[in-house]
């Protein structure tokens, strides 16, 4: 986890426009200094600082919890290692559901605006948030994003977090489920080596699968591995380049949609 990583040394929490407190989000930035390793702090007083950090980020994550539903919105944390094609998921998919379903994007990046440019080349509307040295995003910065995004009731919700499979798995952005993507291209004893991430998840998504008669990588040994770790895991494999297993993937956030739809309807 952060206190671990020391990803809050020099956090930078800027976005791609100037901030904002329209509604009920008592924003305060002073999450930084817990995550970095500080001289002469006892093993238990930085235990006890992560618990705080979290406690403050559950707070922030219920108020986005509330603000989806009021709204029947699905959310959605999509997770991964860089690299996994998740960015290339996301944009096939937007294509393919934009006719249809109003769409928004959260885009979390270390540095650059380049994903959201891609995104919005697509035709829906997407914000970069750029954390600087942090590994993650977290529940407030996804409150600011929500205030300029201004999402329509109904819609489906994509936050593309930093890729990271360690971090992001102890930050509740208020989302829905989070999605964790895998590649083939990466090991496949990845639910394992991460077993926290994976255990978070409730949907893994086994990507580049168009890759693998060029690969040594055992697709059964992952699942096996990814279901040992979280029993009740859904798991999808698909190529976003191909379109193989896509239809699927589109399936279940429809229904998920739906389900949002009908439980605050």
């Amino acid at each position: 986890m952060c206190g671990i990583c020391g990803c809050g040394e020099g956090h930078s929490h800027s976005h791609d426009h100037d901030h904002e407190h329209p509604h009920d989000h008592n924003h305060e930035h002073d999450h930084g200094a817990a995550h970095s390793h500080a001289p002469g702090l006892s093993p238990v007083r930085m235990v006890q600082i992560e618990q705080d950090i979290l406690a403050k980020n559950n707070r922030y994550a219920a108020e986005n919890r509330r603000y989806f539903g009021e709204r029947g919105m699905l959310a959605l944390n999509l997770v991964s290692s860089p690299g996994s094609g998740k960015t290339t998921l996301l944009t096939e998919t937007i294509v393919r559901l934009k006719d249809d379903i109003d769409i928004a994007v959260i885009e979390g990046d270390q540095q650059t605006a380049r994903d959201a440019e891609r995104i919005r080349a697509t035709g829906v509307p997407a914000l970069q948030i750029n954390t600087g040295k942090g590994c993650h995003l977290d529940a407030h910065r996804v409150g600011h994003a929500l205030e300029h995004l201004q999402p329509t009731n109904h819609s489906l919700l994509f936050i593309e977090n930093v890729g990271n499979l360690v971090c992001p798995s102890a930050f509740d952005l208020g989302e829905a489920h989070k999605v964790v993507i895998l590649s083939v291209t990466e090991g496949e004893d990845k639910p394992v080596k991460y077993p926290d991430m994976f255990h978070a998840a409730d949907l893994m998504i086994l990507n580049k699968i168009d890759l693998l008669p060029y690969l040594d990588f055992d697709s059964e040994q992952c699942i096996q591995y990814a279901k040992q770790v979280n029993p009740r895991i859904k798991i999808l494999s698909l190529s976003a380049k191909t379109g193989e297993g896509m239809e699927l993937w589109l399936r279940w956030l429809k229904a998920e949609l739906e389900l949002q739809r009908i439980a605050y309807a």
